[in-house]
């Protein structure tokens, strides 16, 4: 038996709230992942958006950015923002 069904396997006995927990790690296994074999151009890339971050931000700050929501992909920008958010820092 593989790797891959010996998991499925042990998949099929588990609730669904321990499913959702599983999906969360396997999500950040593949953002891990990706981070690790970043190419010169991402590297860019998140140079561009750490300049364009929000952190510490005031509500005073943000109000520039109401009403400018454009598009019908509101669920694949809350999937993105699900997939890159920083783990929470106790």
């Amino acid at each position: 038996m593989t790797i891959k069904e010996q998991i499925n396997q042990e998949l099929e006995k588990l609730p669904e709230p321990l499913l959702q927990e599983i999906l969360d790690f396997v999500q950040f296994l593949q953002v891990k992942h990706e981070k690790n074999s970043i190419s010169s151009d991402t590297q860019l890339d998140q140079t561009l958006i750490k300049e364009h971050t929000l952190t510490g931000s005031t509500a005073e700050d943000l109000l520039e950015f109401v009403g400018s929501w454009e598009g019908s992909d509101i669920r694949e920008c809350l999937q993105l923002v699900h997939d890159s958010r920083m783990p929470l820092e106790l």
